[in-house]
Protein backbone atom coordinates (compact mmCIF):
# COMPACT_ATOMS: atom_id res chain seq x y z
CA UNK A 1 0.00 0.00 0.00
CA UNK A 2 2.85 2.38 0.81
CA UNK A 3 4.03 2.00 -2.75
CA UNK A 4 0.62 3.03 -4.05
CA UNK A 5 0.82 6.32 -2.21
CA UNK A 6 4.27 7.19 -3.50
CA UNK A 7 3.32 7.30 -7.12
CA UNK A 8 5.11 9.00 -9.97
CA UNK A 9 4.53 12.75 -10.02
CA UNK A 10 6.00 13.54 -13.43
CA UNK A 11 2.68 13.79 -15.33
CA UNK A 12 0.33 16.67 -14.62
CA UNK A 13 -2.71 18.10 -16.35
CA UNK A 14 -2.95 21.53 -17.89
CA UNK A 15 -5.39 24.07 -16.46
CA UNK A 16 -8.60 24.39 -18.49
CA UNK A 17 -9.29 28.06 -18.99
CA UNK A 18 -9.49 30.61 -16.24
CA UNK A 19 -10.12 29.37 -12.71
CA UNK A 20 -11.63 30.80 -9.50
CA UNK A 21 -9.62 31.88 -6.50
CA UNK A 22 -9.42 30.09 -3.18
CA UNK A 23 -10.92 32.13 -0.37
CA UNK A 24 -9.18 32.05 2.97
CA UNK A 25 -10.88 32.36 6.36
CA UNK A 26 -10.52 36.14 6.25
CA UNK A 27 -12.18 36.46 2.88
CA UNK A 28 -8.98 37.34 1.03
CA UNK A 29 -7.24 35.54 -1.81
CA UNK A 30 -4.18 33.40 -1.14
CA UNK A 31 -1.49 33.30 -3.83
CA UNK A 32 -2.77 30.22 -5.70
CA UNK A 33 -6.21 30.45 -7.30
CA UNK A 34 -8.55 27.52 -6.80
CA UNK A 35 -7.73 24.80 -9.30
CA UNK A 36 -4.49 26.44 -10.46
CA UNK A 37 -1.94 24.91 -8.12
CA UNK A 38 -0.24 22.79 -10.75
CA UNK A 39 2.76 20.63 -9.98
CA UNK A 40 5.28 21.28 -12.76
CA UNK A 41 8.41 20.17 -10.90
CA UNK A 42 8.13 16.85 -9.03
CA UNK A 43 10.76 18.03 -6.57
CA UNK A 44 8.28 20.65 -5.30
CA UNK A 45 5.63 18.11 -4.30
CA UNK A 46 6.03 18.66 -0.55
CA UNK A 47 5.78 22.44 -0.80
CA UNK A 48 1.97 22.34 -0.48
CA UNK A 49 -0.76 20.09 0.93
CA UNK A 50 -2.71 19.86 -2.33
CA UNK A 51 -2.03 19.90 -6.07
CA UNK A 52 -4.73 20.35 -8.71
CA UNK A 53 -5.49 18.66 -12.05
CA UNK A 54 -3.05 15.80 -11.57
CA UNK A 55 -2.89 13.53 -14.61
CA UNK A 56 -2.16 9.86 -14.15
CA UNK A 57 0.26 8.03 -16.40
CA UNK A 58 -0.85 4.80 -18.04
CA UNK A 59 1.40 2.92 -15.64
CA UNK A 60 -0.28 4.56 -12.65
CA UNK A 61 -3.75 3.82 -14.02
CA UNK A 62 -2.81 0.17 -14.49
CA UNK A 63 -1.47 -0.07 -10.93
CA UNK A 64 -4.74 1.35 -9.61
CA UNK A 65 -6.79 -1.08 -11.72
CA UNK A 66 -4.73 -3.99 -10.49
CA UNK A 67 -5.13 -2.94 -6.87
CA UNK A 68 -8.91 -2.59 -7.23
CA UNK A 69 -9.10 -5.96 -8.98
CA UNK A 70 -7.06 -7.49 -6.18
CA UNK A 71 -9.07 -6.10 -3.27
CA UNK A 72 -12.34 -7.10 -4.94
CA UNK A 73 -11.24 -10.64 -5.78
CA UNK A 74 -12.58 -11.90 -2.44
CA UNK A 75 -16.13 -10.70 -1.87
CA UNK A 76 -18.51 -10.74 1.04
CA UNK A 77 -20.57 -13.95 0.76
CA UNK A 78 -23.94 -13.40 -0.87
CA UNK A 79 -25.79 -14.83 2.14
CA UNK A 80 -24.20 -12.15 4.36
CA UNK A 81 -24.85 -9.19 2.08
CA UNK A 82 -28.49 -8.78 3.07
CA UNK A 83 -27.63 -7.22 6.41
CA UNK A 84 -26.20 -4.17 4.65
CA UNK A 85 -29.72 -3.52 3.38
CA UNK A 86 -31.79 -4.55 6.39
CA UNK A 87 -29.54 -2.91 8.99
CA UNK A 88 -28.61 0.20 7.00
CA UNK A 89 -30.49 2.56 9.28
CA UNK A 90 -28.88 1.02 12.36
CA UNK A 91 -25.40 1.46 10.90
CA UNK A 92 -25.97 5.14 10.20
CA UNK A 93 -27.62 5.76 13.57
CA UNK A 94 -24.69 4.09 15.31
CA UNK A 95 -22.32 6.33 13.37
CA UNK A 96 -24.13 9.50 14.48
CA UNK A 97 -24.55 8.23 18.02
CA UNK A 98 -20.78 7.91 18.23
CA UNK A 99 -19.70 11.02 16.32
CA UNK A 100 -22.71 13.33 16.73
CA UNK A 101 -21.97 16.42 14.59
CA UNK A 102 -18.21 16.39 15.22
CA UNK A 103 -16.95 14.15 12.38
CA UNK A 104 -17.36 16.36 9.29
CA UNK A 105 -16.54 20.01 8.80
CA UNK A 106 -19.11 22.45 7.43
CA UNK A 107 -18.89 22.68 3.64
CA UNK A 108 -18.04 26.32 3.30
CA UNK A 109 -16.84 25.61 -0.25
CA UNK A 110 -20.39 24.90 -1.44
CA UNK A 111 -21.11 28.31 -2.95
CA UNK A 112 -17.74 28.47 -4.70
CA UNK A 113 -18.44 25.24 -6.55
CA UNK A 114 -22.22 25.45 -6.69
CA UNK A 115 -23.31 29.11 -6.94
CA UNK A 116 -26.58 27.74 -8.36
CA UNK A 117 -27.59 27.15 -4.73
CA UNK A 118 -28.43 30.83 -4.53
CA UNK A 119 -31.20 32.61 -6.45
CA UNK A 120 -30.22 34.82 -9.34
CA UNK A 121 -28.82 38.09 -8.05
CA UNK A 122 -27.25 36.50 -4.99
CA UNK A 123 -24.89 34.27 -6.99
CA UNK A 124 -22.64 37.17 -7.92
CA UNK A 125 -22.27 38.35 -4.32
CA UNK A 126 -21.24 34.85 -3.20
CA UNK A 127 -18.70 34.45 -6.01
CA UNK A 128 -17.71 38.02 -6.80
CA UNK A 129 -14.05 37.40 -5.88
CA UNK A 130 -13.69 34.76 -8.59
CA UNK A 131 -12.92 35.60 -12.21
CA UNK A 132 -15.22 34.12 -14.80
CA UNK A 133 -14.26 30.84 -16.39
CA UNK A 134 -14.12 27.17 -15.55
CA UNK A 135 -14.66 26.52 -11.87
CA UNK A 136 -12.35 23.83 -10.60
CA UNK A 137 -13.84 21.37 -8.10
CA UNK A 138 -12.94 21.79 -4.46
CA UNK A 139 -12.27 18.74 -2.28
CA UNK A 140 -13.83 18.07 1.08
CA UNK A 141 -11.91 19.85 3.84
CA UNK A 142 -9.18 17.89 5.56
CA UNK A 143 -6.67 15.33 4.40
CA UNK A 144 -6.95 12.46 6.84
CA UNK A 145 -10.70 12.08 7.46
CA UNK A 146 -12.76 9.98 5.07
CA UNK A 147 -15.34 11.84 3.01
CA UNK A 148 -18.08 9.37 3.88
CA UNK A 149 -21.15 11.53 3.69
CA UNK A 150 -24.47 10.46 5.10
CA UNK A 151 -27.02 8.96 2.76
CA UNK A 152 -28.92 5.81 2.11
CA UNK A 153 -27.57 2.31 1.71
CA UNK A 154 -29.78 -0.34 0.22
CA UNK A 155 -29.17 -3.75 -1.22
CA UNK A 156 -31.13 -6.70 -2.49
CA UNK A 157 -31.66 -8.91 0.54
CA UNK A 158 -33.34 -12.28 1.02
CA UNK A 159 -36.83 -11.82 2.41
CA UNK A 160 -36.32 -14.51 5.07
CA UNK A 161 -33.57 -12.64 6.89
CA UNK A 162 -34.16 -11.72 10.51
CA UNK A 163 -34.82 -8.07 11.32
CA UNK A 164 -33.84 -7.12 14.86
CA UNK A 165 -36.00 -4.74 16.97
CA UNK A 166 -33.60 -1.80 16.67
CA UNK A 167 -33.58 -1.99 12.89
CA UNK A 168 -37.32 -2.42 12.72
CA UNK A 169 -37.95 0.60 14.96
CA UNK A 170 -35.54 2.68 12.89
CA UNK A 171 -37.23 1.81 9.61
CA UNK A 172 -40.67 2.42 11.13
CA UNK A 173 -39.50 5.86 12.25
CA UNK A 174 -38.32 6.64 8.73
CA UNK A 175 -41.58 5.48 7.14
CA UNK A 176 -43.80 7.18 9.71
CA UNK A 177 -41.97 10.51 9.43
CA UNK A 178 -42.51 10.57 5.67
CA UNK A 179 -46.18 9.60 5.96
CA UNK A 180 -46.88 12.20 8.65
CA UNK A 181 -45.27 15.03 6.68
CA UNK A 182 -46.93 14.13 3.41
CA UNK A 183 -50.28 13.48 5.07
CA UNK A 184 -50.30 16.89 6.73
CA UNK A 185 -49.58 18.53 3.39
CA UNK A 186 -52.49 16.72 1.75
CA UNK A 187 -54.90 17.58 4.55
CA UNK A 188 -54.11 21.30 4.47
CA UNK A 189 -53.55 21.54 0.70
CA UNK A 190 -50.27 23.25 1.55
CA UNK A 191 -46.70 22.26 2.24
CA UNK A 192 -43.67 23.64 4.08
CA UNK A 193 -42.04 26.38 2.06
CA UNK A 194 -45.02 26.76 -0.28
CA UNK A 195 -44.64 30.55 -0.38
CA UNK A 196 -40.92 30.45 -1.16
CA UNK A 197 -39.75 31.77 -4.52
CA UNK A 198 -36.71 29.45 -4.60
CA UNK A 199 -36.56 25.90 -3.18
CA UNK A 200 -33.54 23.68 -2.50
CA UNK A 201 -33.56 20.02 -1.48
CA UNK A 202 -30.49 18.30 -0.02
CA UNK A 203 -30.59 14.51 0.00
CA UNK A 204 -28.46 12.83 2.67
CA UNK A 205 -28.02 15.86 4.91
CA UNK A 206 -26.29 14.01 7.76
CA UNK A 207 -25.72 16.26 10.76
CA UNK A 208 -26.16 19.41 8.67
CA UNK A 209 -22.71 20.22 7.30
CA UNK A 210 -24.29 21.59 4.12
CA UNK A 211 -27.52 22.70 5.76
CA UNK A 212 -26.13 25.46 7.93
CA UNK A 213 -23.84 27.12 5.40
CA UNK A 214 -26.93 27.26 3.17
CA UNK A 215 -29.32 28.41 5.90
CA UNK A 216 -26.99 31.23 6.93
CA UNK A 217 -26.99 32.48 3.32
CA UNK A 218 -30.67 32.26 2.38
CA UNK A 219 -32.45 34.11 5.17
CA UNK A 220 -34.65 36.95 3.92
CA UNK A 221 -34.11 35.90 0.30
CA UNK A 222 -37.40 34.06 -0.30
CA UNK A 223 -35.49 30.76 -0.38
CA UNK A 224 -36.51 27.57 1.45
CA UNK A 225 -34.35 24.51 2.16
CA UNK A 226 -35.58 20.94 2.52
CA UNK A 227 -33.17 18.32 3.81
CA UNK A 228 -33.55 14.63 4.55
CA UNK A 229 -31.53 11.68 5.71
CA UNK A 230 -32.07 7.95 6.16
CA UNK A 231 -30.93 8.22 9.79
CA UNK A 232 -33.46 9.58 12.31
CA UNK A 233 -30.59 10.40 14.65
CA UNK A 234 -28.91 12.53 11.99
CA UNK A 235 -32.12 14.44 11.30
CA UNK A 236 -32.58 15.06 15.01
CA UNK A 237 -29.06 16.49 15.17
CA UNK A 238 -30.06 18.93 12.42
CA UNK A 239 -33.20 19.94 14.28
CA UNK A 240 -31.35 20.35 17.57
CA UNK A 241 -28.81 22.75 16.04
CA UNK A 242 -29.24 26.28 17.48
CA UNK A 243 -29.48 27.74 13.97
CA UNK A 244 -32.31 25.46 12.84
CA UNK A 245 -35.12 27.75 11.67
CA UNK A 246 -38.39 26.26 10.49
CA UNK A 247 -39.18 29.43 8.59
CA UNK A 248 -36.40 28.63 6.08
CA UNK A 249 -35.68 24.93 6.59
CA UNK A 250 -37.59 21.66 6.91
CA UNK A 251 -35.64 18.55 7.94
CA UNK A 252 -37.26 15.13 7.70
CA UNK A 253 -36.41 11.42 7.72
CA UNK A 254 -36.69 9.80 4.30
CA UNK A 255 -35.48 6.66 2.57
CA UNK A 256 -35.15 7.88 -1.00
CA UNK A 257 -34.91 4.27 -2.17
CA UNK A 258 -38.52 3.76 -1.11
CA UNK A 259 -40.37 3.66 -4.42
CA UNK A 260 -43.69 4.67 -2.85
CA UNK A 261 -42.33 7.13 -0.30
CA UNK A 262 -43.93 10.57 -0.09
CA UNK A 263 -42.15 13.90 0.06
CA UNK A 264 -43.32 17.11 1.78
CA UNK A 265 -43.42 19.03 -1.51
CA UNK A 266 -45.19 18.44 -4.81
CA UNK A 267 -43.64 17.46 -8.15
CA UNK A 268 -42.14 20.24 -10.27
CA UNK A 269 -41.57 22.43 -7.21
CA UNK A 270 -37.79 22.41 -6.67
CA UNK A 271 -35.20 24.73 -8.16
CA UNK A 272 -32.14 22.78 -6.94
CA UNK A 273 -31.43 19.25 -5.72
CA UNK A 274 -28.10 18.74 -3.93
CA UNK A 275 -26.48 15.28 -3.87
CA UNK A 276 -23.10 15.39 -2.12
CA UNK A 277 -21.48 12.07 -1.16
CA UNK A 278 -24.83 10.30 -0.94
CA UNK A 279 -25.46 8.30 -4.14
CA UNK A 280 -22.25 6.36 -3.52
CA UNK A 281 -23.80 4.86 -0.40
CA UNK A 282 -26.76 3.39 -2.29
CA UNK A 283 -26.60 0.00 -3.97
CA UNK A 284 -25.67 0.66 -7.62
CA UNK A 285 -28.70 -1.27 -8.85
CA UNK A 286 -30.99 1.19 -7.06
CA UNK A 287 -29.29 4.47 -7.91
CA UNK A 288 -30.96 5.00 -11.29
CA UNK A 289 -34.42 4.67 -9.75
CA UNK A 290 -33.52 7.17 -7.03
CA UNK A 291 -32.28 9.78 -9.51
CA UNK A 292 -35.28 9.28 -11.81
CA UNK A 293 -37.73 9.76 -8.94
CA UNK A 294 -35.91 12.81 -7.60
CA UNK A 295 -35.81 14.46 -11.02
CA UNK A 296 -39.61 14.50 -11.09
CA UNK A 297 -39.56 17.13 -8.35
CA UNK A 298 -37.37 19.57 -10.29
CA UNK A 299 -39.01 22.46 -12.08
CA UNK A 300 -38.24 22.82 -15.79
CA UNK A 301 -34.91 24.61 -15.75
CA UNK A 302 -34.14 23.27 -12.29
CA UNK A 303 -30.65 21.93 -11.64
CA UNK A 304 -29.21 18.88 -9.91
CA UNK A 305 -25.79 19.31 -8.27
CA UNK A 306 -23.66 16.22 -7.67
CA UNK A 307 -20.35 15.50 -5.96
CA UNK A 308 -19.12 12.03 -5.01
CA UNK A 309 -16.30 9.48 -5.17
CA UNK A 310 -14.50 8.72 -8.44
CA UNK A 311 -13.11 5.39 -9.65
CA UNK A 312 -9.73 4.44 -8.14
CA UNK A 313 -9.83 7.10 -5.47
CA UNK A 314 -7.35 6.34 -2.68
CA UNK A 315 -10.19 5.25 -0.41
CA UNK A 316 -11.12 2.51 -2.92
CA UNK A 317 -7.57 1.25 -3.20
CA UNK A 318 -7.23 1.12 0.58
CA UNK A 319 -9.95 -1.51 0.99
CA UNK A 320 -8.69 -4.92 2.01
CA UNK A 321 -9.87 -8.18 0.52
CA UNK A 322 -13.22 -9.40 1.80
CA UNK A 323 -14.91 -5.97 1.94
CA UNK A 324 -16.20 -5.92 -1.65
CA UNK A 325 -19.94 -6.43 -2.23
CA UNK A 326 -19.98 -6.10 -6.02
CA UNK A 327 -17.91 -4.42 -8.70
CA UNK A 328 -16.55 -1.09 -7.31
CA UNK A 329 -18.99 -1.31 -4.36
CA UNK A 330 -17.63 -1.94 -0.85
CA UNK A 331 -18.66 -2.15 2.77
CA UNK A 332 -16.67 -0.27 5.37
CA UNK A 333 -15.88 -1.66 8.79
CA UNK A 334 -18.82 0.14 10.37
CA UNK A 335 -21.31 -1.38 7.91
CA UNK A 336 -21.78 1.68 5.71
CA UNK A 337 -21.18 1.25 1.98
CA UNK A 338 -19.54 3.17 -0.84
CA UNK A 339 -19.48 3.02 -4.65
CA UNK A 340 -16.89 4.65 -6.93
CA UNK A 341 -18.20 6.31 -10.11
CA UNK A 342 -16.77 6.98 -13.55
CA UNK A 343 -17.50 10.03 -15.68
CA UNK A 344 -19.45 7.96 -18.20
CA UNK A 345 -21.54 6.35 -15.47
CA UNK A 346 -22.45 9.75 -14.06
CA UNK A 347 -23.48 11.01 -17.49
CA UNK A 348 -25.66 7.97 -18.15
CA UNK A 349 -27.19 8.09 -14.68
CA UNK A 350 -28.56 11.62 -15.03
CA UNK A 351 -29.18 11.59 -18.77
CA UNK A 352 -31.36 8.50 -18.38
CA UNK A 353 -33.43 10.50 -15.90
CA UNK A 354 -34.12 13.07 -18.63
CA UNK A 355 -31.60 15.68 -17.47
CA UNK A 356 -29.18 17.65 -19.64
CA UNK A 357 -25.48 17.84 -18.83
CA UNK A 358 -24.05 21.22 -17.88
CA UNK A 359 -20.85 20.04 -16.22
CA UNK A 360 -19.34 16.60 -15.66
CA UNK A 361 -15.82 16.72 -14.25
CA UNK A 362 -13.39 14.19 -12.91
CA UNK A 363 -11.56 16.01 -10.14
CA UNK A 364 -8.11 14.47 -9.67
CA UNK A 365 -6.11 15.87 -6.78
CA UNK A 366 -2.83 15.06 -5.11
CA UNK A 367 -3.07 15.34 -1.34
CA UNK A 368 0.24 15.57 0.47
CA UNK A 369 1.19 14.67 4.02
CA UNK A 370 4.29 16.77 4.30
CA UNK A 371 5.16 15.47 7.76
CA UNK A 372 5.19 11.81 6.68
CA UNK A 373 6.38 12.57 3.14
CA UNK A 374 3.44 10.68 1.64
CA UNK A 375 1.36 11.59 -1.41
CA UNK A 376 -2.23 10.42 -1.90
CA UNK A 377 -4.19 10.41 -5.14
CA UNK A 378 -7.82 11.47 -4.70
CA UNK A 379 -10.54 11.26 -7.34
CA UNK A 380 -13.92 12.94 -7.03
CA UNK A 381 -16.75 13.47 -9.50
CA UNK A 382 -18.47 16.84 -9.76
CA UNK A 383 -21.42 17.36 -12.06
CA UNK A 384 -24.36 19.62 -12.83
CA UNK A 385 -27.41 18.52 -14.78
CA UNK A 386 -30.44 20.58 -15.78
CA UNK A 387 -34.06 19.65 -16.33
CA UNK A 388 -34.99 20.78 -19.84
CA UNK A 389 -37.86 23.10 -20.57
CA UNK A 390 -40.90 21.34 -22.04
CA UNK A 391 -41.25 21.43 -25.79
CA UNK A 392 -43.66 24.01 -27.13
CA UNK A 393 -46.85 22.46 -28.55
CA UNK A 394 -47.00 22.43 -32.34
CA UNK A 395 -48.89 25.29 -33.91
Amino acid sequence: MRGLRRLSLASVAMVWGRVPCRLNSRGGQPPAPLGARILTNPEDVFQHNMWDHVKWSEEEKEKARQKADDNSSLRIPLEEQGKYDIDACKYWDSFYEMHQDKFFKDRKWLFLEFPELLPLGLESSATEERPCGLRAPCPEPGVSGREKETGQQRQHAPSHQHIDPLTSDCQQSCNQDGRDTAGAARQTSSFPGEHATFRIFEVGCGAGNSVYPIVSSIKDTGTFLYCCDFSPRAVQLVKDHPDYDQSVCHAFVQDVCDEVGSFPFPPLSLDVILLVFVLSSIHPERVQGVVTRLSQFLKPGGILLFRDYGRYDLSQLRFKKGRCLSENFYSRGDGTCVYFFTKDEVHSLFSNAGLEEIQNLEDRRLQVNRGKKVVMRRVWMQSKFKKPQPLAPPL
